[in-house]
């Protein structure tokens, strides 16, 4: 079982804001920056990577009801994200890893992708 609070721990993520899920069960994510295909792909309980920081983001996971996002690559979130975040009970965190690294260690603990 891999919840999200074991994710957060296993990957050494940052967290910006708790949503109320982090027991929740994570099978399965996505790994990608352009919200539209998110958005038409993305599963509810997903764990989300990408490198955008804007706003949108969170209207997306909330609207998919993904488990969380996951900030690549160091960057920099501003705070009216954080705060969007915190006000619809979205899971945000970040990482200093790549994309590709954070995909890659969440398929060898077992995260697939459902599609």
């Amino acid at each position: 079982m891999n919840k999200l609070k074991d994710i957060i721990t296993e990957l050494n993520l940052n967290v910006l804001s708790v949503g109320d899920n982090l027991d929740i069960e994570v099978t399965s994510g996505c790994c990608c920056d352009l919200l539209s295909w998110v958005m038409a792909n993305g599963k509810k309980n997903d764990i989300w990577i990408t490198v955008q920081t804007h706003v949108n983001i969170v209207a997306v996971a909330s609207l998919l009801e993904l488990s969380g996002i996951i900030i690549s690559s160091g960057l920099t979130v501003d705070e009216k994200t954080i705060e969007k975040a915190k006000d619809e009970g979205v899971t945000l965190l970040s990482s200093s890893m790549s994309a590709f690294q954070l995909a890659g260690i969440l398929y060898n603990i077992g995260i697939k992708s459902e599609g």
